[in-house]
């Protein structure tokens, strides 16, 4: 306990109090009442290119927009070139820059009116250039788009202006992969969570080839954060060390769920997650431009969501990890990955823990966003008097560029 100057004791903040008022969590931050739009700031995390081969060699290209893309067009020129050239120097080859661009692995037996894919080690390739791909798109979406959209609304704060583009690209990431997702979902036995065909039939080694581009754009997707976070190619948050378990038990899921064929699963539980995210994003983003009647509204509609989604079909799909398992065939329970089995029966565990940790990181989140709206209910003051936000201190960047 700590003494106030006239010998009272007062009690220290505790950890989730420290969380929601702390301007650079991930979550609590962007919700805490922001400072004027105009409020000065400085962004040394420069986006500048330092010439193609040192953007390579130091990975800046994943901040740099030319340089991964001229990164992407290499392999694109080639891949022509060779369509261009094969029939007449290399006949009967295949383009070995297909598997750059385009899934791999096709099950030969399959037929052209439902084609179905295997997994392979050429699925790394795709994942490395479309890890690529997020990059530019992610770096494309926050300078050219967002940006643009948060000087009309009139922030200028350098901090705030890189906040704003982070949740902007969000929003239109997580709802693209949601919609896709779930359109996914509707084509498959697993239509909204009937949790047995998770394991009837298994394996599940064959996929439609849009499930398969799916599960790898997320898993390029994740790496690509992963790499963000990991070199420090961003400005750094606060909660770094919560952030990286997050997209360290992601890419668990994902990785495990795809090498053991257990993808209906996993598209099950990428649904449950995205969705839930375009809100949350969306929320920050009202909060940025502080419209607050509006985002107290979409709040709760963010929290129904969230409610719904991360932990209610969350706990369905545990409790079908749990009670389920043993619906798998009887053939396919033992480890012989030859013919794409791999459910012996530590696996159950293997499968539930990784969604329980991911559980343990949504409910400690959930905590976080009952406070928050409870706050925004009991604090929230028709004022222009602002707190300090996440980005206190920077100076003003002017639309030409040059700093106040």
């Amino acid at each position: 306990m700590a003494s106030s100057p006239n010998g009272t004791h007062k009690p220290r903040p505790g950890a989730l109090q420290k969380i929601e008022t702390d301007p650079a969590h991930h979550l609590a931050g962007p919700f805490i009442p922001q400072t004027p739009l105009d409020a000065n700031a400085q962004d040394p995390w420069s986006i500048e290119s330092r010439g193609f081969w040192s953007d390579i060699k130091s990975l800046r290209w994943v901040v740099v927009p030319s340089s991964s893309f001229k990164m992407l067009l290499i392999p694109i020129v080639l891949w022509v070139n060779w369509e261009l050239m094969a029939p007449y120097v290399a006949t009967g080859f295949r383009n070995p820059f297909s598997p750059l661009l385009f899934i791999s692995h096709r099950v030969s037996t399959s037929s052209d009116n439902d084609s179905r894919y295997a997994k392979g080690y050429l699925d790394l390739v795709f994942i490395a250039y479309y890890i690529v791909f997020w990059s530019l798109i992610r770096q494309l979406i926050t300078i050219k788009l967002c940006r643009p959209i948060a000087r009309w609304f009139g922030i200028r704060k350098e901090g705030k202006l890189d906040r704003f583009g982070e949740q902007g690209y969000a929003v239109i990431y997580f709802l693209f992969m949601a919609i896709w997702g779930i359109r996914i979902m509707s084509q498959l036995p697993t239509w909204w969570y009937r949790t047995e065909y998770f394991w009837i039939d298994y394996p599940h080694w064959d996929m439609k080839p849009e499930l398969k581009r799916y599960y790898l754009m997320q898993a390029a997707y994740w790496c690509q954060q992963l790499i963000v976070l990991l070199l420090g190619l961003e400005k750094p948050r606060k909660d770094y060390g919560e952030l990286v378990a997050h997209h360290f038990v992601t890419l668990w899921l994902v990785g495990w769920s795809y090498l053991v064929n257990l993808t209906l699963i996993g598209n099950a539980v990428y649904v449950s997650m995205d969705l839930p995210d375009v809100f949350l994003a969306l929320s920050k983003l009202l909060n940025y431009i502080q419209y607050d009647k509006t985002k107290i509204a979409l709040v709760f509609v963010f929290l129904g969501i969230w409610t719904y989604f991360r932990h209610w079909l969350n706990f369905v799909i545990m409790y079908s990890v749990w009670t389920q398992f043993d619906f798998i065939p009887e053939t396919a329970k033992r480890w012989y990955p030859a013919e794409g089995v791999w459910m012996v029966w530590w696996m159950k565990y293997q499968v539930f823990v990784p969604i329980l940790l991911l559980q343990f990181l949504n409910l400690f989140w959930y905590m976080l966003i009952l406070r928050i709206v409870y706050r925004a209910l009991t604090e929230m003051k028709a004022t222009d008097v602002r707190s300090d936000d996440e980005d206190e201190g920077e100076p003003d960047v002017v639309p030409d560029g040059k700093e106040d």
